[in-house]
């Protein structure tokens, strides 16, 4: 089985430059979720999981490493366990496979594999220098609430949220509030909190 895996960070990004050619794959498993999250740790991946250890899959297809993960250690982790299955993974946009034709490690594709997740890793760590900046920002401008008082829960959790992601949905095509509210259920505050933490999202994206 030919699996294509994609991975989008938020509920507002969309993954349409990795299944461009999603009709060349027999199965397509989506993860939303941060990059930082290890790669067999996340719904996607114990689901790929799963079918490596039945023997299931012949190839794992990637738009590009850092889809894979933004952490070094555990993209070589989660390639060293697919070469222990004599599985392939190929990294679409860098023309890159883990293993020859022999099924063979392929030490060239490692190398620059090691070199292009460095690169994802310092990419990650300099957004989060960039939010932190943004942050202290808007702190000194007095226009930073960040997280309410009592509150545990991230604005990307909140909107993971099963009734919160049609909301999502519906709001993003052009329905009114008052009627999201109507449709799943919701109060029109609940609504409201919704819309304003999505185009949050928005704007760090």
């Amino acid at each position: 089985m030919d699996i294509l895996y994609t991975r989008v960070s938020t509920l507002i990004q969309n993954n349409d430059r990795q299944l461009l050619h999603k009709k060349d794959y027999n199965l397509i498993i989506e993860d939303k979720c941060s990059g930082t999250i290890p790669f067999f740790e996340r719904d996607g991946g114990k689901k790929i999981l799963k079918l490596l250890n039945n023997n299931s899959i012949t190839s794992l297809n990637v738009h590009q490493i850092d889809r894979l993960g933004r952490n070094l250690i555990d993209i070589l982790n989660t390639i060293a366990i697919f070469n222990q299955k004599k599985v392939n993974i190929n990294f679409l946009q860098q023309g890159l496979k883990t293993l020859d034709e022999d099924s063979k490690e392929n030490a060239i594709s490692k190398m620059i594999i090691s070199i292009l997740g460095v690169v994802a890793e310092m990419e990650r760590n300099l957004i989060r220098e960039r939010q932190l900046e943004g942050i202290a920002i808007a702190k000194a401008k007095g226009v930073y609430d960040g997280r309410r008082k009592g509150t545990s829960e991230s604005g990307l959790t909140f909107l993971n949220k099963k009734k919160n992601k049609k909301a999502v949905k519906l709001l993003e095509e052009g329905y009114k509030q008052s009627e999201v509210a109507k449709i799943i259920g919701l109060h029109p505050n609940t609504v409201s909190k919704i819309k304003k933490i999505n185009n949050k999202l928005k704007n760090i994206i």
